[in-house]
């Protein structure tokens, strides 16, 4: 089976599924995108450049489309430049295109490659109210206008649901938001974890008598060891209860030592509006008494960094707003730790309450702290839920089994 996968970045969600493919099934893939080309571990990689996009002439609610439309036309013609250059023959375009309906579409290709069914993959549907956008009452507000891009944005994704053939959701919430009368077409299907690279590094985990250095940070034998990961530090997941739970902690247990993994930008959401020209980051804590002796920012580090920080973790925090889910707290999860979240979807399908993790109201601080500092205080109870969480990834998440219900999907579609 050949399979063209579009995405406006790599690897993203495809690529490692990809990768897999080729490896263990023998299919062909190409994966079109917006920065990498070349072999890619077996996938033929094909890049498009946008000719244009939105300007400053622009509306505002319309330049998501604008840069969609602009983004599929190159997309759709360096597919069509791929597959009828050289007198390509039929045998040699895809059997399937699997496409991420976000950043880029993939309705054009229908017109290039009209007879190749498309299995879309829908991320999020866009909504008004009781969602992320008006979750966090308790920061400034949104504008109308923002409001109203907000339901423009879905324009797109309405198309893409028209006209695909199929497609899948990775949790149930985020196929759930998707207007009813397309859920039909949809299944749930997880973007898949792998287990053999995400497992906990027991020569870190089970060397407490000793001194360890994990992402330029020292820690003691005597240390607990608080995690958080985020791309960007943003009111949408929670970086601002983070900091104030981590404060509390640390003052109230003098052998804790917090580690914080991501980037000072926000990646998510529109805090911009009110930190005054500041990271949300930096106006947080210019808004706070915070001691951050013992919080230590390290920025972005390598997916192998980040195992090594799973690993040292005695308590891993996840925030979020009812929106996409972040692979970090799976991840987390896969490297057995004990996992404290936010008691909201989709996090609620994967993490049961005393059973592979806790979960604490968004905006509970109090009872936060309290959680986190039993954590630390119950070492077979938090190993426990470590394996339990473990176990959960490997039984529903793992990425050999994801994949299987995607080939599975992949091709029914294209028997029909």
């Amino acid at each position: 089976m050949h399979i063209l996968f579009l995405h406006s970045n790599y690897p993203a969600q495809f690529g490692e599924i990809a990768a897999n493919l080729v490896a263990q099934h023998g299919d062909r893939c190409t994966f079109v995108n917006e920065r990498v080309s070349g072999d890619q571990q077996g996938v033929k990689c094909v890049t498009y450049r946008p000719a244009s996009g939105a300007t400053k002439q622009t509306h505002f609610c319309a330049a998501t489309f604008e840069n969609q439309i602009w983004r599929s036309h190159a997309a759709a013609e360096s597919v069509a430049q791929l597959f009828r250059s050289n007198g390509a023959l039929a045998h040699d375009r895809p059997d399937l295109i699997v496409a991420h309906s976000g950043f880029v579409s993939a309705l054009f290709l229908k017109e290039v490659l009209p007879e190749v069914p498309v299995v879309g993959y829908f991320e999020y549907f866009y909504h008004r109210y009781n969602s992320d956008f008006d979750f966090r009452s308790d920061l400034p507000p949104q504008s109308e206008l923002s409001a109203m891009r907000l339901q423009a944005r879905n324009a797109m994704l309405l198309l893409d649901l028209h006209h695909c053939e199929a497609g899948y959701c990775p949790t149930d919430f985020q196929r759930e938001q998707i207007p009813a009368e397309y859920q039909p077409k949809l299944q749930t299907i997880f973007d898949g974890i792998n287990t053999d690279f995400w497992k906990r590094d027991a020569s870190l985990s089970e060397s407490h008598a000793t001194q360890r250095m994990v992402a330029g940070v020292t820690i003691q034998p005597y240390e607990k060891v608080v995690t958080y990961v985020s791309r960007g530090f943003e009111s949408m997941r929670g970086s601002d209860q983070f900091l104030k739970v981590a404060d509390q902690v640390c003052k109230k247990r003098s052998d804790v030592r917090v580690i914080v993994v991501g980037e000072d930008r926000i990646a998510y959401g529109g805090d911009a509006r009110f930190t005054d020209g500041k990271t949300f980051r930096q106006w947080v804590i210019d808004n706070n008494d915070l001691d951050l002796s013992r919080i230590h920012f390290v920025g972005r580090v390598s997916r192998e960094e980040l195992i090594r920080v799973f690993s040292v973790s005695d308590a891993h925090l996840y925030w979020t707003v009812p929106f996409v889910l972040s692979w970090s707290m799976l991840n987390a999860m896969s490297c057995s730790c004990p996992v404290i979240a936010s008691n909201t979807a989709p996090v609620q399908e994967m993490v049961r309450n005393g059973q592979n993790g806790l979960l604490v109201d968004f905006f509970d601080i109090e009872r936060w702290v309290e959680c986190v500092l039993q954590t630390l205080e119950s070492p077979p109870e938090t190993q426990r839920m470590g394996s339990n969480a473990r176990q959960t990834i490997e039984q529903n998440y793992c990425l050999t089994s994801c994949l299987d219900k995607m080939r599975s999907l992949y091709q029914n579609v294209r028997m029909r």
